[in-house]
């Protein structure tokens, strides 16, 4: 059985020619293969390490995590889709409100775990049928607002818990990870969280060396004197040694809230796989159920022994439209330095340790730019907003997602926020399909335009 592990030498192993690509099945030197490995696990570090540390989750496990997860791709997908699976920051707004209601980490997990059934089970089924079917379910105003409104429903986590605690520093992470987000060029601006985290971190430590203490509030809403940067447990950390492991807990309205989030992954996926196939220039319409899957897979080992979900990664396809490699030989290597950092302690007490202050620069730009994702599926879809049948359901789910509505049903149930809002774009868009005159319910294109190609022959 070909697993996608073997690999030929690319021309002279050093670089590629003037015009030409390294492909998944090829490799350029060890040396430089590892290099390149490294050089993705750096590229995922900024959003890969603040997700489980904004979702209350180990954040060493989640590097761990990520290292198992991406091999598990790898080898599902045969060594044909280069991609590194991170903790994917869709979550973080899920993980908030179940905290809100009141939800232990077993119980976030245990939801993310259910999400990563479910999208298992989608893989299989657009295997098996088609990527049409996602199209049936999930149009692409429905796929933009179900997106949007996970992003934005975010914004009063970063307005109450993460500015207040040092507002001077989030403002300066948060227009230095803008500047370089927009300046920067190549590697460099796929790396912007990062060097925005880097900045924020040696900041926070100077500001406590000149001025003391701040008075503000802590990560728990206290206000008191406190160091902005505390290192403390990082001296107590060992240096080798295993994650902190946990068992999922299973709880309906946690899981309700969670599986909204399957529509914003598997959009993700279809346009990665999609990207990936353009860059390489090999079809890879044929894996996209396979893709989906795996993600899954992925997602519920994770979440079953405490860590995170996982999905694709953007940054790293971006270092690969930047290096013209896409060697499937260094996402092994990158699956391997995050196996490593993940039993190092010591590194994810350092992570652990991120100032308030510099999370709240950073979640302003971050959670704007998932919100604004689901304007991207609009435009890229062009759907036109004119059409009652999509401004209708669209607007008022998004009011219900931002605008955190509830609807209580008994006692033990409630809808709220994200979970709400989506069931109202879901069902509002359909049952308001079914009843509008036939000029409103024109066709519209594919959740991502190139996905039409999915299902017809070659």
């Amino acid at each position: 059985m070909d697993l996608g592990v073997r690999w030929t030498v690319h021309g002279d192993g050093r670089t590629p020619a003037p015009g030409a690509v390294v492909r998944p099945d090829e490799r350029l030197s060890w040396p430089r293969t590892l290099g390149l490995g490294a050089q993705h696990v750096v590229a995922m570090f900024g959003a890969s390490f603040v997700a489980p540390v904004l979702m209350g989750l180990d954040p060493n496990l989640a590097i761990m995590m990520s290292g198992v997860a991406t091999t598990i791709f790898l080898l599902a997908t045969r060594g044909r889709v280069p991609s590194y699976l991170g903790c994917s920051l869709s979550f973080v707004g899920v993980a908030a409100v179940i905290r809100a209601q009141g939800g232990s980490s077993a119980t976030v997990t245990g939801a993310c775990l259910a999400v990563g059934a479910v999208l298992f089970l989608i893989g299989l089924a657009v295997q098996r049928f088609g990527a049409r079917i996602i199209h049936a379910a999930m149009p692409p105003v429905v796929t933009g607002a179900v997106v949007m409104l996970i992003g934005f429903n975010l914004a009063p986590v970063t307005a109450s818990t993460y500015w207040p605690q040092d507002q001077w520093t989030a403002l300066l992470v948060m227009l230095l990870t803008g500047l370089a987000v927009v300046a920067l060029r190549g590697f460099w601006s796929r790396i912007a969280i990062f060097l925005g985290l880097v900045f924020g971190y040696v900041f926070s430590w100077v500001l406590d060396r000149v001025f003391g203490k701040i008075h503000s509030a802590d990560g728990s809403g206290a206000v008191s004197d406190h160091w902005r940067l505390d290192l403390s447990s990082v001296g107590r950390a060992d240096w080798i040694g295993l994650p902190q492991l946990h068992a999922p807990s299973f709880e309906w309205s946690a899981i309700l809230v969670a599986l909204p989030i399957v529509i914003a992954l598997v959009a993700e996926n279809a346009g990665h796989v999609k990207a990936v196939g353009e860059m390489t220039g090999d079809s890879l319409d044929d894996k996209l159920g396979t893709a989906i899957a795996a993600d899954g897979v992925a997602s519920m080992l994770s979440t079953a022994v405490g860590g995170p979900p996982n999905t694709t990664y953007s940054e790293n396809i971006g270092v690969m439209a930047a290096t013209r490699v896409y060697s499937t030989a260094a996402y092994w290597a990158a699956a391997g330095f995050a196996l490593l950092f993940g039993l190092c302690p010591k590194f994810g007490a350092v992570v652990a340790a991120i100032p308030g202050g510099v999370l709240g620069g950073i979640t302003v730009i971050l959670y704007g730019m998932i919100g604004l994702l689901g304007a991207q599926i609009w435009t890229t879809a062009r759907v036109d907003l004119r059409n009652p049948l999509n401004l209708v359901p669209a607007a008022a789910g998004l009011i219900i997602g931002i605008g955190n509505v509830s609807m209580k049903f008994t006692d033990t149930f409630t809808l709220s926020g994200i979970a709400l809002g989506t069931v109202v774009v879901i069902t509002g868009y359909h049952v308001l399909r079914w009843l509008a005159p036939a000029h409103y319910r024109v066709q519209e294109p594919l959740l991502d335009e190139g996905t039409s190609s999915y299902d017809e022959p070659a």
